[in-house]
């Protein structure tokens, strides 16, 4: 009454096929996250240098670079002597995306449960902070008064 089905499934074919190429496991796919998030803010340490050298950015890219090449299985990072530049806002702007990339970079070695990366990345977030709230300008606070008062 039924006739039988001559053809492989689909469903069988699909399964074969995608076994062709190779996969990476949750933990590659963090580590080569964390690895770009770091190797980021890396580069913009870097800059910082070039533009208010100092020994807390020099650890900081020393430390950077150690934890990229951790995590790209031994490879150094890629590092450019030469600063982008940019109109960013200078140094304040430059603390401003470093703390940013820290911040992503401290939300991967989380999820990862890299604890040596997390630490890092924290640190950095606080020293960014720490330097943001330095550079501002008095009247770029939006609660100063005075600011307002004299418009």
């Amino acid at each position: 009454m039924y006739e039988p089905i001559r053809t492989k499934s689909v469903h069988t074919m699909a399964a074969t096929t995608s076994s062709d190429f190779p996969h990476r496991s949750r933990e590659e796919e963090l580590d080569i996250q964390l690895a770009g998030h770091l190797a980021a803010l890396l580069a913009t340490t870097d800059e910082l240098r070039a533009l208010t050298p100092g020994a807390d950015l020099d650890t900081a890219a020393e430390r950077l670079s150690a934890q990229v090449a951790r995590l790209r299985g031994g490879r150094p990072p890629v590092r450019s002597s030469v600063p982008a530049g940019g109109p960013d806002g200078g140094a304040a702007g430059l603390h401003r995306r470093a703390h940013a990339l820290a911040g992503r970079a401290l939300v991967v070695a989380a999820s990862r449960a890299d604890t040596a990366a997390a630490i890092l990345a924290a640190e950095r977030m606080d020293a960014h902070a720490a330097a943001e709230r330095v550079d501002a300008p008095a009247s770029a606070d939006p609660l100063d008064t005075r600011a307002l008062a004299s418009h």
